[in-house]
């Protein structure tokens, strides 16, 4: 069944990727697992998405709200150290990222 239900899977995931860019290492049965539980996450949204509601005008709460905005009020910031501590790669106070921008000099 588990077959079956990746042959209909409307996208391909890449497993691996996505496990590399959340950082995680995982053993070809927790890829596989996850291969699973994605297709079907992705079944249910397509479910979700055939939910006839042309008749349904937008909202943004389910609810009517009022009264959700406060005053912006300035308050400390997070020390570097602990801003940075779970930073993979750190230069001096900073998060340390791969470079994206490709330069033509």
């Amino acid at each position: 069944m588990r077959l079956a239900r990746l042959r209909r899977m409307p996208v391909e995931i890449d497993v691996e990727h996505v496990a590399r860019l959340a950082r995680l290492q995982l053993s070809e049965e927790e890829r596989a697992n996850l291969r699973a539980q994605l297709v079907v996450i992705l079944e249910h949204a397509a479910k979700v998405g055939e939910v006839a509601a042309e008749d349904v005008p937008p909202t943004t709460w389910a609810i009517p709200r009022a009264n959700v905005f406060r005053e912006d009020e300035a308050e400390p910031s997070l020390p570097v150290d602990e801003a940075l501590r779970n930073a993979p790669e750190r230069e001096d106070d900073r998060f340390k990222v791969p470079r994206i921008v490709e330069t033509t000099a």
